[in-house]
């Protein structure tokens, strides 16, 4: 029998909310068994670059990361959100240690190629090195990912952290039974996004086609969900979608979705 493994995606809205950044925490760190946590930081890396005179632009909802962006990215992911986490998880008795996509080569990424929109130094995911972070397990680490990667030439990728989370998963599912966590500030799916009270608490892939069709999935959930049924779909076992309450032993109030 598989061991378990837990991967908990953290959204850059808990990360701003102090209270609801370290509730997270402490709750991660009580899960038992094998742990990853990856992380974004999209609003911190907006406020930062404000600060310094770099204005975020963004197309469709999505990051263009130039030259200089991918340098806040690099100092905000990779360096302030990253060891703010390692070192409260760390006051939490979770000996966490941060990860970028080039430490310990964990994952490789070549850059997206230019179509309608280029989006500059953002990466889409080619390989993630399992038995590295299966070692890492295995001596009693746990595993920061914020969201960068590297293409094993030199250069550093900012890469969507749900994507991350997904690939990750999918990875280490050979070796373990994996359940993926999306940890944002809804409750789960909801029926109508304006009222917390109509959460949907489980989607199959048939019922996901549907709530598609009724248009109930749609905006910013629709690449979320995507990545959802993508690790399904690659011997996942289960993904559940829901706030900071999800990772509470015995609460039901959030969204499981299986094949």
């Amino acid at each position: 029998m598989k061991q378990k493994l837990s991967i908990v995606k953290v959204g850059s809205n808990l990360i701003e909310d102090d209270k609801g950044f370290i509730r997270i925490l402490e709750l991660f760190s009580k899960m038992p068994g094998n742990k990853i946590m990856v992380h974004g930081g999209g609003k911190k890396a907006t406020q930062i670059g404000n600060k310094l005179g770099i204005e975020a632009k963004m197309i469709n909802g999505r990051r263009i990361t130039d030259e200089k962006s991918l340098e806040i990215a690099i100092m905000v992911y990779g360096g302030l959100v990253s060891k703010q986490i390692v070192a409260q998880l760390q006051a939490f008795g979770t000996n966490a240690i941060g990860m970028s996509g080039a430490d310990a080569n964990a994952i490789i990424a070549h850059k997206r190629p230019v179509t309608k929109v280029d989006f500059g130094y953002v990466g889409d995911v080619d390989k993630v090195n399992a038995y590295g972070i299966f070692k890492l397990l295995q001596a009693g680490f746990t595993p920061i990912f914020c969201a960068l990667t590297h293409n094993g030439k030199g250069q550093l990728f900012n890469t969507n952290a749900d994507t991350i989370a997904a690939e990750v998963a999918i990875a280490m599912s050979d070796q373990f039974d994996t359940t993926l966590y999306y940890c944002f500030e809804k409750k789960g799916v909801l029926e109508n996004v304006d009222d917390d009270d109509s959460l949907i608490t489980h989607i199959n892939s048939k019922t996901y086609e549907e709530l598609l069709a009724y248009g109930i999935i749609s905006d910013g959930m629709l690449p979320k969900m995507h990545n959802c049924f993508y690790a399904l779909r690659n011997q996942v076992s289960k993904v559940c979608i829901g706030d900071i309450s999800m990772l509470e032993e015995g609460n039901p109030n959030f969204t499981t979705l299986t094949l």
